[in-house]
């Protein structure tokens, strides 16, 4: 995997209440806890909309992939407010369409499909945050 130069920053949509919101934040964890660990870091959305000063030096200095569960792209446009331009913009969706036997459910708990999806996702992304975190444009 070769020398890492920046924290890779996965931002994942708030999508409270809503499957493919529970989807974006699973596969952020999923990432960021078992993917690549110490390379993947996240914040929680509502830090960069209050402007939160750490939260926003994070998204500032570092690569950034945002996660959203809806064409609303609230994480995506969060980042873009602050006049930075996104590495990589995904909406779960996505990964659903790539995997179909895997229908994700549920909002508080996703169900089994849907945490499996998140695997996949996360184990999908980690060639783009390697690429990201070593400096390479995606």
């Amino acid at each position: 995997m070769g020398e890492m130069a920046k924290k890779v920053v996965v931002l994942a949509c708030s999508g409270i209440g809503k499957t493919w919101g529970a989807l974006a934040r699973e596969t952020a964890h999923e990432l960021v806890e078992r993917v690549r660990p110490g390379v993947a870091t996240t914040i929680c959305l509502p830090r960069l909309v209050i402007n939160d000063p750490e939260a926003r030096r994070l998204v500032l200095e570092h690569p950034v992939i945002t996660l959203d569960g809806c064409p609303k792209a609230c994480a995506r446009k969060s980042v873009e407010v602050l006049g930075r331009k996104v590495e990589q913009a995904l909406e779960t969706i996505q990964f659903y369409m790539a995997h179909k036997d895997l229908k994700p459910d549920g909002v508080a708990q996703l169900n089994e499909a849907g945490l499996k999806l998140a695997r996949v996702a996360a184990d999908e992304l980690a060639a783009t945050v390697d690429r990201l975190a070593a400096g390479e444009k995606t």
